[in-house]
């Protein structure tokens, strides 16, 4: 946060990385309900002054805001899977023992469904293979997976004498 100008823009708390300390834990997709709810209430509210206004332009108001509204409620999916659980199942799914190994989420299709896309290379210094595995983060099925000889020269780093 700005310190010279409070009305700056700033993240939230839990979403302001910079202030971790400890386990970080990826934020609920579910609180989009909460944008949902708002965008709802503005779309009653905008049908009930046009009502009292006859002001065409509320009643686009209320209808995007339906629409919006509706479409945050159905794209609001339950985290079931977190980080580490993503990095433990696509660990067991890898075809090699894991080292080092990165987890990101991602959004598919038209309801955003998150998927984990997680980088694993294996536990070797250098490491010989790396993978990646996609993972639903709702249901924690795997969806798809590749898995590859490293082909990254490490060389001229030294760590293989």
């Amino acid at each position: 946060m700005n310190d010279e100008n409070p009305s700056f823009d700033a993240l939230p708390a839990d979403l302001d990385v910079t202030q971790l300390v400890g386990v970080y834990e990826f934020p609920d997709i579910q609180r989009r309900r909460i944008a949902g709810s708002i965008l709802l209430a503005t779309a009653v509210a905008s049908a009930l002054m046009y009502a009292a206004g006859r002001n065409a332009g509320l009643v686009a108001a209320a209808v995007a805001g339906l629409v919006l509204g509706a479409y945050h409620f159905v794209a609001a999916w339950p985290l079931k899977i977190d980080q580490t659980d993503a990095l433990a199942l696509a660990s067991r799914s890898a075809g090699f023992v894991v080292g080092h190994s990165s987890a990101r989420i991602m959004f598919r299709g038209l309801r955003s469904k998150p998927v984990w896309q997680v980088l694993l290379y294996s536990a070797e210094e250098p490491p010989l293979k790396r993978g990646l595995v996609e993972l639903d983060a709702v249901e924690g099925t795997i969806l798809g997976e590749y898995q590859e000889d490293n082909p990254e020269d490490w060389s001229k780093y030294k760590l293989a004498e």
